[in-house]
C-alpha cells in the first residue's frame, strides 16, 4: 500500500468511525428521552392518585397526610390542566393571565393530547376527572439536543470535507508547480545548445533575415521558460508601461497569426503605468487571444484595446466568436473547465490566479452574445 492509499484508508476510517460515535450517542440520547418520558408519566400517575385522594379527605374533612401533601407540593414543573368531572378545568403550572382564557385552556389540552396520554383521575371507582399534562421545560430542550447534535456532526464532517479538498487542491497545486519547473529546467539545456548554433550561423555568414527569425523563436523559448520557473513562486512586480507591454504581446501574436484573423489595437498616445512582471502579463495577453482565436475558429475580428481610468487601467480583449452563456462567466476560469475537444482547461484558470493572485487585479468576462462574440476585461491598479 503506498502513502496516498494510506492516506485515503485512514480518511475512511477517521469519517466511518466519527459516524459510528455520533449514531451511538444519538440512539442513547433516544433511550435515555424515552426512559425520562417514562418516569415523567410514572410521576404524573403518581399526582393523579395523591390528587384524588386530596379530593377525597377534603369532601370527608380529614386530615391530609404528608406524603401526599409533599408529591402535589413537588410537582412545579410540568404543565397541567385538571379536566374535573362536572366540566371545570384547574390549569397548574401555566401562565396565570392565559389560563383565564377557556379558549386557551381548551387548545392547550389538545396539545397535551398528543404529547402524552391523559390519565383518568378516580377513587374507589368514583370518576373525579381527566388530567391533561404536557413535557416539562427539561423534557422539552432534551427532545431538542439529538436535532443539535446531528447539525454538529454534520458541521463536523462539512469542515472535514473541505479541509481534505483544500488539502487535496494543495498537493495538486504542488505537483503541478513541481512539474511546470521542471518543465522550464529541461526546456533550458536544448536553448543553450540553440544560442550556441547561432553564434555558429553567424560565423558562416547565413541570411541575416533568418538568423534573426531564429533569435525571436530562441527569445520566445526564453520567455516562455521564465514563465513556468515563475509557477508556484511569487513573482517580482515592477513598474512597466502597460500601453507598451500590451502592444508588444499584440505585435508578436499578430505576426505569427493567420491571415484570417483581422487585428486591432487601441491605445491612449500616453503612457500609463503598473506594477507587473512582464513574462506573466504577456502570457495572460497571451492566453485571452489564443483563447478568442479558438473561440472564431480561426477567421474573425479580434480587438486589444487599453483604456485609462482615474485610478485603474483597463486592457479589454474582444473577438466575434461563438459568445459564452451567462451562466458559464465565472465557470470558465475554473481549473479543468474547458469546452474544446482537446486542451485541459488550464488557460484561463492560469489567467485569473495570475492576475488576481500575483497582480491584484481583476479579470472577468465584460460582456458576451451568443454568436457575436465575447470581451475580456482585466483591470490593474495604476502606478504614479
Amino acid at each position: 500500500m503506498d502513502y496516498s492509499d494510506q492516506k485515503s484508508t485512514t480518511r475512511w476510517i477517521l469519517i466511518a468511525a466519527s459516524f459510528i460515535i455520533t449514531s451511538l450517542i444519538l440512539w442513547n440520547t433516544y433511550i435515555f428521552f424515552q426512559r425520562f418520558k417514562e418516569e415523567e408519566e410514572a410521576k404524573m400517575r403518581v399526582w393523579a392518585a395523591a390528587y384524588a385522594e386530596f379530593i377525597q379527605t377534603v369532601d370527608l374533612n380529614k386530615d391530609l397526610g404528608n406524603l401526599t401533601l409533599e408529591v402535589l407540593k413537588n410537582n412545579n414543573s410540568t404543565p397541567m390542566i385538571y379536566l374535573r368531572a362536572d366540566g371545570k378545568m384547574e390549569p397548574r403550572n401555566l401562565d396565570s393571565e392565559k389560563s383565564k382564557d377557556t379558549l386557551y385552556l381548551k387548545r392547550k389540552i389538545r396539545e397535551f393530547e398528543q404529547e402524552n396520554i391523559s390519565i383518568r383521575i378516580s377513587y374507589k371507582d368514583k370518576f373525579m376527572g381527566t388530567l391533561y399534562y404536557g413535557n416539562s421545560d427539561l423534557l422539552r430542550k432534551l427532545k431538542y439536543y439529538p436535532i443539535a447534535l446531528l447539525l454538529i456532526f454534520l458541521l463536523f464532517g462539512t469542515v472535514v470535507y473541505f479541509y481534505y479538498k483544500t488539502n487535496k487542491m494543495s498537493e495538486q497545486n504542488k505537483l503541478w508547480a513541481g512539474m511546470a519547473k521542471e518543465t522550464a529546467h529541461q526546456i533550458g539545456t536544448p536553448l543553450s545548445s540553440l544560442l550556441g548554433w547561432t553564434e555558429f550561423l553567424k560565423s558562416e555568414n547565413v541570411d541575416n533575415t533568418i538568423i534573426s527569425e531564429i533569435e525571436k523563436d530562441i527569445s520566445r523559448l526564453h520567455t516562455i521558460t521564465e514563465r513556468f520557473s515563475k509557477i508556484g513562486s511569487i513573482p517580482d512586480l515592477e513598474r512597466h508601461d502597460i500601453v507598451d507591454a500590451t502592444r508588444k504581446s499584440y505585435e508578436y501574436l499578430k505576426a505569427r497569426s493567420s491571415d484570417l484573423i483581422e487585428f486591432k489595437f487601441k491605445a491612449p498616445d500616453q503612457k500609463i503605468y503598473a506594477l507587473i512582471n512582464l513574462q506573466l502579463f504577456s502570457w495572460t495577453i497571451e492566453n485571452l487571444v489564443k483563447n478568442a482565436i479558438d473561440a472564431m475558429k480561426g477567421r474573425g475580428l479580434l480587438i486589444i484595446e487599453v483604456t485609462d481610468d482615474k485610478n485603474y487601467v483597463s486592457i479589454l480583449i474582444s473577438d466575434s466568436g461563438k459568445g459564452i452563456p451567462k451562466q458559464l462567466y465565472n465557470k470558465i476560469f475554473e481549473p479543468g473547465f474547458t469546452t474544446k475537444k482537446r486542451g485541459w482547461g488550464l488557460g484561463l484558470s492560469l489567467v485569473k490566479r495570475i492576475i488576481e493572485d500575483y497582480h491584484k487585479g481583476k479579470v472577468k468576462v465584460l460582456n458576451s452574445e451568443i454568436d457575436k462574440g465575447t470581451t475580456i476585461q482585466i483591470i490593474l491598479k495604476k502606478e504614479d
